[in-house]
């Protein structure tokens, strides 16, 4: 008999256990997990994925080194095509030498900026250094979610600074 009630014991204490952790989780905080990824070859492109404000989706961009334009574009998630495209030629913003070979790194981030007029900014953005001229700059996107195609928009650069001087 006594046996008995400590394996009924256990069970109910198993069964609060179990109803208590299933209440905790069902009020935790739950926080979305959020990835981006950044890949490059050592000397030729780098690219990188830039969430958006739309749900699940976020731009992808691709850095060529040896013309230093930067190119991206938007999968539309209901689609199922690229309907958003970006441009810009870091080349000309950063300085760089046409005869010199620039060292380009690119991550993306979080620039969620507010709307300007009828442009309203991506959650994400790419920040770009270049090591010849020493500068990083930011650069954002609008982001509207269509379903027809849009054309070529370029990259807004939103700000930039000198971390160290200029070879």
């Amino acid at each position: 008999m006594v046996k008995k009630q400590n394996g009924e014991r256990r069970f109910l204490w198993l069964t609060v256990g179990v109803i208590c952790g299933m209440c905790l989780s069902y009020f935790w905080p739950h926080e979305p997990a959020l990835a981006v990824a950044t890949d490059r070859d050592t000397d030729r492109f780098a690219i990188s994925t830039v969430p958006t404000k739309a749900g699940n989706a976020e731009a992808v961009f691709v850095l060529d080194f040896l013309t230093g334009r930067l190119q991206g574009a938007v999968l539309n998630s209901r689609s199922g095509k690229f309907t958003q495209a970006y441009f810009r030629n870091l080349a000309a913003d950063f300085g760089v030498d046409p005869t010199a070979k620039p060292h380009y790194v690119i991550v993306p981030g979080t620039v969620d900026l507010p709307a300007q007029g009828r442009v309203q900014f991506a959650n994400g953005g790419l920040y770009v250094a270049e090591m010849s001229s020493g500068v990083v700059a930011c650069y954002g996107f609008s982001f509207l979610f269509n379903n027809a195609p849009t054309p070529p928009q370029q990259l807004i650069p939103i700000d930039k600074f000198q971390f160290r001087a200029a070879q």
